[in-house]
């Protein structure tokens, strides 16, 4: 049988953790960085302030240490990272993918933006 969206996160959820929007001014002080896994147009429409953007789709590719299109930013495996995507989908999966990278600290925003916006915080527009 195929296996559906629902069951990958699932599956990822297993490993990952996943905090909640009242939790990130106490992580962010704690010195997670948030990474924002949306697409471009997602990202310039709003992100919470002070999010490195970095889409799902090249997110293995900016996390590897050899290939030639990493981002520095992501050399260090033992930084502190909260990832968010829209509904809590897609950071569930990008979480996994850096643990399985060697990334010891990364957990996944539940309800990603659709969670964040609710909440009426303060957001940043590209």
């Amino acid at each position: 049988m195929a296996k559906t969206l629902k069951d990958f996160v699932t599956q990822a959820l297993e490993t990952v953790a996943e905090v909640e929007v009242s939790d990130l001014d106490r992580l962010t002080a704690e010195g997670y960085t948030l990474l924002d896994v949306r697409e471009g147009d997602e990202f310039a429409a709003g992100h919470i302030p002070g999010a490195i953007f970095m889409p799902r789709g090249f997110l293995e590719v900016r996390a590897d240490l050899e290939h030639p299109k990493r981002d520095p930013r992501m050399a260090d495996r033992s930084q502190r990272l909260v990832c968010y995507c829209g509904g809590g989908h897609r950071s569930a999966l990008a979480a996994q993918s850096l643990q399985q990278m060697g990334f010891s600290d990364v957990v996944s925003l539940r309800g990603g933006w659709t969670a964040y916006s609710s909440a009426d915080l303060p957001v940043e527009v590209s």
